[in-house]
C-alpha cells in the first residue's frame, strides 16, 4: 500500500507560509453585516478558530475568534467582544455557501458553547484528503505535502482574548483559514497526482 505522508524534520526545513492578501478585524457588532457580504461574493471560502489556550485543571475556555477567508481577504471575528450575531450565525448555517475547514467537529463543538448555532455548508478537509492517498491530518503536513511550505504554529497558544491581536496573531489567524481554502482548491482542479508527490511512498506497517 503506497500513501502520501511527511516527517516533521522535512517540514522544518522549508520556508514559511506567508499570507498573501489583506486582513480585517471584526470586534464590534456594527461591522458584522458588511464582512458577511463581502464573504457571500466568494464561492467558497476558507473557515477556522482559535481559542484562548488552558493552562490549569478545570480552565476552560469559550471560542474567542472565527476566521474566515477568501483568495485574497481574511476576515477575523472577535467573538469574545461580538458573539455571534445573526448575519453571521446565517452564513454559517447557509448550506449554500461552501466553507473548508479542518477538524471542524471541534469548532462547531465549540461554537454551540457560545450560540445556538447549527452549522452547515462545511467540507472538512481530513476526509478530502483521504481521497488523495494522504494520511497525515494537520494542517501544517497537509500544506507542506502540497506546497513545500511551512505554516507557523508559533501563535498558537498565545492570548486570543488580549484587547488587541498582534500583527503576528492576525497573520497566523489569516494563514489557517486561508490555507484551508487554497488547499482545497489545489485538489479540486485536479493539480495534485499522488503518485507524482516527492512525499510518495510505501506505508510501513510498525
Amino acid at each position: 500500500m503506497y500513501v502520501v505522508s511527511i516527517d516533521k524534520q522535512v517540514i522544518n526545513q522549508m520556508p514559511l507560509v506567508t499570507f498573501p492578501g489583506r486582513i480585517h478585524i471584526i470586534d464590534a457588532i456594527s461591522q458584522v453585516k458588511s464582512a458577511v457580504n463581502a464573504l457571500r461574493t466568494s464561492v467558497i471560502v476558507g473557515f477556522d478558530t482559535e481559542t484562548r489556550p488552558c493552562f490549569k485543571r478545570g480552565e476552560r475556555h469559550s471560542v474567542a475568534l472565527l476566521q474566515l477567508s477568501t483568495d485574497s481577504d481574511a476576515f477575523l471575528f472577535r467573538l469574545n467582544k461580538t458573539g455571534i450575531p445573526a448575519p453571521l450565525q446565517q452564513f454559517l448555517e447557509d448550506k449554500t455557501c461552501i466553507k473548508v475547514g479542518l477538524s471542524t467537529t471541534d469548532d462547531f463543538h465549540q461554537l454551540t458553547r457560545v450560540s445556538d448555532i447549527h452549522p452547515a455548508g462545511f467540507v472538512e478537509l481530513q476526509q478530502l484528503v483521504k481521497q488523495f492517498s494522504i494520511t497525515d491530518q494537520s494542517l501544517q503536513k497537509i500544506y507542506a505535502i502540497l506546497f513545500q511550505q511551512k505554516i507557523s504554529k508559533g501563535q498558537q497558544l498565545t492570548n486570543w482574548e488580549a484587547p488587541q491581536l498582534t500583527d503576528a496573531q492576525q497573520r497566523y489567524a489569516a494563514i489557517d483559514a486561508w490555507a484551508c481554502l487554497r488547499i482545497y482548491n489545489h485538489l479540486e482542479c485536479g493539480s495534485f497526482i499522488p503518485e507524482q508527490s516527492p512525499y510518495w511512498h510505501e506505508l510501513v506497517e510498525e
